[in-house]
């Protein structure tokens, strides 16, 4: 069988300084076993396949598979999936609104030019770390109680822990052990212009450090915002100590908390399966 077959780099200011995604179109005859396998062959940090939707409401539906697992959810994938079905001339049922279904239901995502914007999921789960979470998220990143500032569970779909450090440079001085559990990090910019990144993120699964995460940035966008520490629009800087550059875009307009990117395609081509 061929698919169609794109790289996508999204939440880019640059050329291949995003995180990138591959997409693979019509995955209808596709098993979850395949995908699993070729999602592990692409080794990105997210592989995402199209299908139809079963929900009529929805445009498409996708399934997301890291190397080693299949999300309910993820941020960046869902920006570039709708980049590429895009790409491919579909048009959404309602103008200037793509609808997208996954495992936690249905995301709404806005077009605007070639920036992408997905409505963050409800958290499933956003109190405190207990004791021991928070020790072994320490732990892992090589960090003192001291070093926290606030934590919380931030979980949208892939489940993550959040720790607020002092300021970016503290952001990006952490030097995180091999084994760690799943866990970001966020530090205020107290000095950010107007028109520059309110704060730095790096996210860390227990595998690598993802270069922009889009996922862990919606549950943060969500936790800054509720302790009136950013304003409803704002930018949020990734990727600067794995050689990226990622600017992820935040509008909180009263009803929703939208994560956006430029989500630009890099390679399309043919999957053979």
């Amino acid at each position: 069988m061929q698919h169609e077959f794109f790289e996508v780099d999204v939440f880019a200011t640059g050329a291949f300084n995003g995180n990138a995604l591959a997409v693979i179109a019509g995955a209808d005859g596709l098993s979850a076993q395949q995908m699993q396998a070729i999602a592990n062959w692409t080794n990105f940090s997210e592989t995402t396949f199209l299908l139809e939707p079963h929900d009529a409401r929805a445009d498409y539906r996708v399934r997301i598979f890291t190397p080693y697992e299949e999300f309910d959810f993820a941020g960046h994938p869902t920006l570039g999936s709708a980049a590429a079905w895009r790409a491919l001339g579909n048009h959404p049922q309602s103008e200037g609104k793509i609808v997208q279904e996954c495992g936690v239901g249905l995301v709404t995502v806005r077009e605007d030019q070639e920036v992408f914007s997905f409505a963050t999921p409800p958290l499933r789960r956003e109190e405190p770390l207990t004791p021991a979470e928070l020790e072994e998220a320490c732990e892992g990143l090589r960090l003192e109680s001291a070093d926290i500032v606030d934590h919380g569970w931030v979980d949208n779909g892939p489940g993550w822990r959040l720790l607020q450090l002092r300021d970016t440079a503290a952001v990006r001085a952490v030097k995180p052990r091999a084994k760690r559990p799943k866990v970001g990090i966020v530090g205020l910019n107290a000095a950010a212009a107007e028109g520059e990144p309110a704060y730095e993120v790096r996210a860390f699964t227990t595998q690598f450090e993802d270069p922009v995460t889009g996922s862990f940035n919606g549950g943060a966008a969500q936790f800054m915002r509720s302790r009136n520490l950013v304003p409803a629009r704002f930018i949020a800087a990734q990727g600067s100590q794995v050689g990226r550059a990622g600017e992820v875009f935040i509008n909180d307009d009263g009803t929703d908390i939208w994560v956006g990117g430029r989500a630009q395609i890099r390679v399309r081509g043919t999957l053979e399966v």
